[in-house]
């Protein structure tokens, strides 16, 4: 396999970093609010692959990105809080995208059908209204609001309302330069049941797979911060115990300190590359970029998570030359979610009686 050199400084280590993609965020924090999405906007039609890996998924033209299907390029992917009712963001992206020209097209000039699969994540009621949620309007205002980079990251677009492990979430973004020169990148809104850092540490997870001095300036954790945080979560998971009981649904199995409140979570994401690939092989690059998260957040693909990653191919650069190429091209797509991860964990800002990981634990 070849182990060349990689560059994580190219131009701004996130996801713009791939040519000719764009990404927007909708942040809401007005009162009673706490969401938002996140839409990523190539310049023309691209190759899409995606891999549902938990429990509890929701999505929208996921089956059409089956390599057996016919479609086999999109002309957006949204990402979004607000549960199955933050879907609706993609109905505000098409419109922008037809209102361009843009889409499947299906007859005479004009008679287009833009196709933006999208995936959703858990974070209603948490900014003290339920029924808040982003929509058609919002998705809108992402696409209006893309651009080229510097990719915003933390508590914004579809991380606003994030929440890993009892700490706050966020969006977080990464990327690299392979020694063929194929650039690979990843965008990733983490709001997982489980934990993005080492129980035993407070060590952020993904941060382990950091290149050159990327992590290398993050504060110590503080051990009595580490038992403190430890200690809430013990609680706190204590409390849902009782509750389940009362309630008479029982009480999961995984129900320790790694856990929060069962079904308020998923973890959502794209990789990208601009090498040229199929769409079975976009499929499988989402699958092993899955390992990315397995990584970074223990533990990972549960019942109550929904966790979906989309890849894309711009084609900007040539078909990986053989097997070992694109086994690297996989290996760092993994390795790019784990960044993406840290990186939105580093970047979040404490929100809903959710500290951030700076502040709970440095």
């Amino acid at each position: 396999m070849p182990t060349g050199p990689r560059n994580h400084t190219a131009l701004h280590n996130d996801l713009t970093d791939i040519t000719g993609l764009q990404v927007g965020h909708t942040t809401r924090t007005e009162p009673g609010w706490l969401t938002g999405c996140t839409v990523v906007l190539p310049d023309r039609p691209v190759v899409c692959g995606v891999s549902v890996r938990g429990g509890g998924p929701g999505t929208r033209e996921t089956d059409l990105l089956d390599p057996r299907n016919l479609v086999d390029r999109v002309d957006a992917l949204v990402l979004s809080g607000g549960s199955a009712f933050g879907l609706g963001v993609a109905d505000g992206v098409m419109k922008q995208l037809y209102a361009a020209g843009r889409g499947w097209p299906m007859g005479a000039p004009g008679e287009v059908v833009p196709i933006v699969p999208a995936a959703i994540l858990f974070d209603l009621g948490r900014g003290g209204e339920w029924a808040s949620h982003p929509g058609p309007v919002d998705g809108e205002f992402a696409c209006a609001a893309a651009g080229s980079g510097p990719v915003p990251q933390g508590t914004v677009g579809a991380g606003t309302g994030a929440k890993a492990g009892g700490l706050k979430g966020g969006v977080g973004s990464a990327s690299v330069v392979l020694s063929s020169g194929v650039t690979v990148a990843a965008l990733v809104a983490c709001n997982a049941v489980g934990s993005p850092i080492d129980l035993r540490t407070g060590e952020i997870l993904g941060a382990r797979l950091g290149l050159g001095d990327e992590f290398a300036d993050l504060p110590a954790v503080r051990a009595e911060r580490l038992a403190a945080f430890l200690s809430a979560r013990e609680a706190e998971v204590a409390a849902f115990r009782l509750a389940s009981a009362d309630s008479g649904a029982g009480t999961p199995e995984s129900a320790d300190a790694r856990v929060v409140v069962a079904g308020q979570a998923t973890t959502i994401g794209v990789v990208a590359t601009d090498a040229t690939l199929t769409k079975a092989e976009c499929a499988k690059l989402a699958d092993i970029a899955h390992d990315g998260i397995a990584r970074a957040v223990n533990p990972v693909h549960t019942a109550y998570d929904g966790d979906t990653l989309f890849a894309l191919a711009t084609g900007g650069r040539p078909a990986p030359a053989g097997p070992l190429d694109i086994v690297e091209l996989q290996a760092a797509a993994a390795d790019c979610v784990s960044r993406a991860i840290a990186h939105g964990l580093l970047a979040a800002t404490s929100a809903a009686g959710f500290p951030s990981w700076r502040e709970a634990l440095t």
